[in-house]
């Protein structure tokens, strides 16, 4: 190991929180190995890197206080929950802090597949971004289960809503299948999802409820997550997003400091790479004020600077977003209701309304999802081959083009600019979605995993079955959408 020059050292965050006082633990022994700084991953991870000569006395560190890491690897990815989303994004839900908590320490293991928890009434945390995703449901106590199989993009919806006690117990069971059956369930074109919900309901008894409602896509928003925020009793969070995406540990620790000091538990990470710090009271925000002026850390960027998605520790795609966001900070460019996912590497995971997947070396394609929903499971091709030098242009057409479709009973319907052009006040064809999944059936683009080419009406298809979940034809529900030739009036 001593051959390398820097190791990158990995700690998970189970749900994207920690406690201050375990956190400037870890920062001490970060400082102790000559780091400067830490990231926050897009799974509520933390980064640090460490000169090869200080990983024995890390190691030692590591060992003592009790802290599990990974060594530039991440065999073990981080679960990750919209915890952080608890009281300040959302509060109408059943799902509040001491869930959560219980369900992370039920989980006896640590897994090798990514499991996302998610409250439904939230769109700050990705809902399909890991392999088991939990996700509410309107029972109390219970949640949807969307299985995404590893390097595959086939989704499958459990047929029944899962307590939340059997979370842990159901990953487990679920993980070792796929990975005992990798012929079947790993890097498969096609996946037998009877057989896979077979082998895994003989190995458990399970408390399970019907599905009678199927799960509701919430619209998505980014909410503003930077700067000092009031919430419920009088209190205010802060949120802090660095530019670079470096903390420095001084200003970690003074962080932490304050947190014990105020009596502050917990501190909080998101995925999109930000620190959050709830709980602080009116009479105590000028020391956070302090340490803000200290350390000269901006709390106000810009929101189309604030709704990226990138690969972790990739200089790459950092500057890339940097040259786009200089862009279409000169285009003075709205995009708002919009984020944006810069993928690098195939099969990342990252989730994005807008795209841009590298092709090969300085050439890129543009995709964004189905409704220009980042939840969306379904990506449509914008443009391919993009040159790097043309990117920033053909983003700045492709979020125009956004604010020119229709928006219908608050969900972006997809339309070409021709039909728009040809038809103004016109009745559209209309899309069919699928009750269980809310998969979305369009003529405009037909059905790629089915071999269904676009402009195919639905009702003259025969045998049809979801693409996401399989379900009949008789599962899709029609949604009427009509043009209109002044679209944001």
């Amino acid at each position: 190991m001593d051959e390398k020059e820097t190791y990158c050292i990995k700690v998970n965050l189970p749900g994207g929180v920690v406690s201050a006082g375990d956190l400037y633990e870890l920062l001490l022994i970060a400082e102790n190995a000559g780091s400067q700084s830490i990231r926050i991953g897009n799974r509520q991870q933390l980064f640090f890197c460490i000169d090869a000569s200080q990983l024995e006395d890390l190691e030692m560190d590591m060992l003592r206080a009790e802290i599990s890491y990974e060594i530039d690897e991440d065999e073990f990815p981080n679960i990750i929950s919209s915890y952080v989303t608890d009281a300040i994004f959302n509060t109408e839900s059943w799902m509040k802090e001491g869930v959560y908590k219980d369900i992370f320490d039920l989980f006896n293991f640590k897994p090798r597949l990514k499991v996302n928890l998610v409250d439904q009434h939230q769109t700050f945390v990705p809902f399909f971004s890991g392999n088991f995703n939990f996700i509410t449901s309107t029972v109390s106590n219970y949640w949807h289960l969307y299985i995404r199989f590893p390097k595959t993009t086939d989704i499958y919806c459990w047929p029944s809503l899962v307590y939340s006690d059997d979370i842990p117990v159901l990953s487990r069971i679920t993980e070792k299948t796929i990975m005992d059956h990798k012929a079947l369930f790993y890097d498969r074109q096609k996946i037998n999802h009877q057989k896979f919900h077979n082998l895994v309901i003989a190995q458990q008894a399970l408390v399970t409820q019907p599905i009678t409602e199927a799960l509701k896509l919430p619209e998505f928003q980014l909410p503003y997550y930077e700067g000092f925020n009031r919430y419920a009793n009088n209190k205010h969070w802060l949120g802090i997003y660095r530019r670079n995406e470096l903390f420095p540990l001084e200003f970690m620790k003074d962080i932490c400091t304050i947190c014990l000091k105020n009596r502050i538990g917990q501190v909080y990470t998101t995925p999109w790479k930000s620190l959050l710090i709830k709980g602080i009271s009116e009479s105590n925000r000028k020391d956070w004020g302090i340490i803000l002026n200290k350390y000269r850390i901006n709390v106000r960027h810009a929101s189309n600077e604030l709704n990226w998605q990138l690969e972790n520790l990739n200089s790459e795609s950092l500057e890339l977003k940097r040259q786009l966001v200089r862009e279409f900070e000169e285009y003075d460019l709205r995009t708002h209701r919009l984020c944006f996912a810069i993928k690098m590497q195939p099969k990342t995971g990252l989730t994005g309304a807008i795209i841009i997947k590298k092709k090969e070396p300085g050439v890129f394609d543009i995709l964004h999802t189905r409704d220009f929903n980042p939840n969306s499971k379904d990506d449509v091709i914008y443009k391919e081959k993009v040159p790097i030098t043309n990117l920033g242009q053909c983003l700045i057409e492709l979020c125009n083009y956004f604010y020119g479709i229709l928006i219908n009973d608050n969900i972006v319907l997809s339309v070409t600019e021709k039909e728009a052009e040809e038809k103004p006040g016109k009745e559209a064809p209309p899309v069919y979605q699928c009750k269980n999944c809310f998969s979305i059936y369009d003529q405009t683009y037909g059905d790629a995993v089915n071999n269904v080419a676009p402009g195919v009406d639905f009702e003259s298809l025969a045998n049809y079955s979801c693409p996401i979940c399989e379900s009949s034809k008789s599962s899709f529900n029609r949604i009427e959408k009509s043009f209109n030739p002044n679209p944001l009036n």
